[in-house]
């Protein structure tokens, strides 16, 4: 693709499309009461009021902005008027505890917070904690501050899922790299209307959901906070959703929930945040007559592989390297693979979307590279197409009996099961030395049903020992399956 304009403003560059259209709606919050709507010259407009507010502060350029804020428009609001002044935002989860912020917040050292009324705050903040944001947007509006694409622009924190959470440091430059998305995975253009699942702090949701639509001036579509999944098909229908855009749990929950999927204006649906499985992707077909194509992504990078409108994955894989992507399958030493082995999906350090590296304790990101490349930890082997299958995360794998086995391929074999409405693999201590597997289950069907179908799918050694019914899985507050939390939880419960 063609290099990132310079010198370039991230903000900047998304609202530009917009302007052409400023009475067309650029945002809809969709509750039981209808819409809350935003049509660009608004979002526009308050975007520069809240650059306008925060440059009011004296804060100085690259200074971090903590965004404490719940699921409403003041979220991307003060996500891009931070960039448009030239500060560095840090959007975080809703949820996250007292002690969580109390861990995290050190790392990035903020200068200022933005908080909504009872969002949980650090226990002591030691910087100026705004929440009247009414009263910071009330000031003269603020340009644009461009400069180098290179420059940092915004901190986000990967999930923790395999160890503490750790701040990304991303580049004005990463949207523009965004572009690579556009025709490698959603097929999108101005006249979409994209609902997207997900809470706004979440980077699937603020970079699928919000900003890519608005840079090249489409609808996003956001659920109200409180919706529950069974009532997304009714605002696909109502509001003439194009695209659908949700992790894997949510289409699960949809296709369970038994709501009529009668959605004539959808094209596809998208999916990324974890593994999709085959059945759900062939389920939601047979219901829709629509395709779901899949990414996956990292906090790190965003997507970068992905099936497309024009170029679908082949049944059970992820699709290919969107183009402009350089992407190789390394071995433990950084050595690329031939096609046809399995190994640790790399990024090269080029790729413009690819992050400045995480936060240091001096203040500034580092990169860690493997050679010219940055090791993912996702497995993954090429086929001879080029697609890519998954085999999981390397630190995910389960070592039992001598053999080592992805969840995901346990998993896989009850994705049709009667009466499972979801499931998770997993290794479980019984005694020292000892790891039995085990598949954690939600719903009715009986674990004598179930292992007669790993009897009848699985190799003797790939087959749970046990089964054990849970009312819900652990998962994060954007759907993603938390693995460490259900080996504690099964570890309490044994």
């Amino acid at each position: 693709m063609q290099p990132c304009p310079a010198p370039f403003n991230l903000a900047d560059y998304v609202l530009t499309a917009g302007r052409a259209t400023p009475d067309k709606i650029a945002l809809a919050v969709l509750g039981p009461a209808g819409a809350e709507r935003w049509r660009y010259a608004r979002l526009e407009g308050a975007v520069r009021a809240m650059a306008g507010g925060l440059r009011g502060l004296g804060l100085a350029p690259g200074a971090r902005v903590l965004l404490r804020l719940g699921n409403d428009a003041h979220f991307p609001v003060a996500f891009l008027g931070a960039i448009a002044a030239g500060l560095v935002p840090v959007p975080t989860a809703q949820a996250l505890s007292p002690a969580e912020l109390d861990a995290m917040t050190p790392l990035i050292a903020p200068d200022a917070i933005l908080a909504a009324p009872g969002v949980t705050l650090p226990t002591a903040p030691r910087c100026r904690v705004i929440s009247d944001l009414a009263a910071l947007m009330s000031g003269p509006m603020g340009d644009f501050v461009i400069g180098d694409p290179d420059r940092p622009a915004f901190i986000v924190f990967t999930s923790g899922s395999s160890g503490r959470p750790k701040p990304v440091v991303h580049a004005h430059r990463a949207i523009w790299a965004r572009r690579m998305m556009w025709d490698g995975w959603y097929g999108l253009t101005p006249d979409d209307r994209i609902l997207h699942a997900g809470a706004f702090n979440w980077t699937f949701t603020l970079g699928t959901g919000l900003l890519d639509p608005w840079a090249i001036g489409a609808t996003a579509l956001i659920p109200a906070p409180g919706t529950p999944p069974e009532a997304l098909a009714l605002l696909l229908k109502r509001h003439d959703a194009t695209i659908f855009a949700a992790v894997p749990g949510v289409f699960r929950k949809l296709l369970k929930s038994g709501a009529a999927l009668d959605l004539p204006k959808l094209r596809h649906g998208l999916s990324a945040g974890e593994k999709l499985p085959q059945g759900v992707r062939q389920q939601w077909h047979d219901a829709t007559g629509r395709m779901i194509h899949e990414a996956l992504g990292m906090s790190e990078c965003s997507t970068f592989i992905s099936g497309s409108p024009t170029r679908p994955a082949p049944a059970d894989s992820l699709g290919y390297p969107q183009p402009g992507r350089r992407i190789a399958v390394l071995d433990a030493a950084g050595t690329p693979l031939p096609k046809g082995e399995t190994g640790i999906l790399a990024i090269h350090r080029d790729d413009p979307g690819l992050m400045l590296g995480y936060l240091g304790p001096d203040g500034a990101p580092a990169l860690p590279l493997l050679g010219e490349w940055f090791a993912t930890g996702d497995l993954v082997r090429e086929m001879p197409d080029g697609a890519l299958s998954y085999h999981g995360r390397r630190d995910d794998i389960l070592t039992t009996g001598g053999y080592r086995i992805a969840p995901l391929e346990i998993e896989a074999a009850f994705h049709d099961a009667a009466g499972l409405v979801d499931c998770a693999a997993t290794a479980l201590p019984v005694k020292a030395d000892t790891e039995v597997l085990v598949l954690a289950y939600c719903g009715t069907a009986t674990p004598e049903a179930l292992a007669a179908l790993a009897a009848a799918r699985l190799a003797r050694y790939k087959q749970p020992r046990l089964y054990v019914p849970l009312a819900a899985l652990p998962r994060s507050a954007n759907g993603k399956l938390d693995r460490k939390a259900l080996v504690a939880l099964l570890k309490d419960r044994s």
